[in-house]
């Protein structure tokens, strides 16, 4: 199955290692209900949801199920891309370069608390 077609319980339980048989035991529901869940087909409950975020060590699905299967998440929560450790650090260091690139400049038009219309622009 194509990694983008795979849903967030299934990346999750996969990125622990751990089969859909040893979930189902561990999270104490059927093998069925994790297919169901993984297929989609069945929204799990924020209890089991919880089981699995302990089971797996996967905080970030906390977030992932607020933002695909509550009103509030669709609706307020940011999309958030999983992205591979290398590509994530290099990201962090262009924004972290941005920033001390910009430092001085930030500083010089917030100190005032006023933000002009000319400042505004820059």
């Amino acid at each position: 199955m194509s990694q983008e077609y795979r849903n967030i319980y299934q990346i999750a339980r996969e990125s622990a290692g751990i089969t859909q048989e040893k979930a189902a035991e561990l999270i104490d529901v059927s093998v069925e209900s994790i297919r169901a869940y993984e297929s989609g087909k069945r929204i799990p409950p924020d209890k089991i949801v919880i089981k699995m975020i302990e089971i797996y060590d996967a905080r970030y699905l906390a977030y992932q199920h607020l933002k695909t299967s509550a009103e509030v998440g669709q609706a307020y929560l940011s999309d958030v891309e999983l992205k591979d450790l290398p590509t994530a650090i290099l990201r962090l260091l262009k924004e972290v370069t941005d920033f001390v690139n910009l430092r001085d400049e930030v500083i010089d038009i917030t100190c005032d608390r006023i933000i002009s219309p000319e400042e505004k622009e820059r």
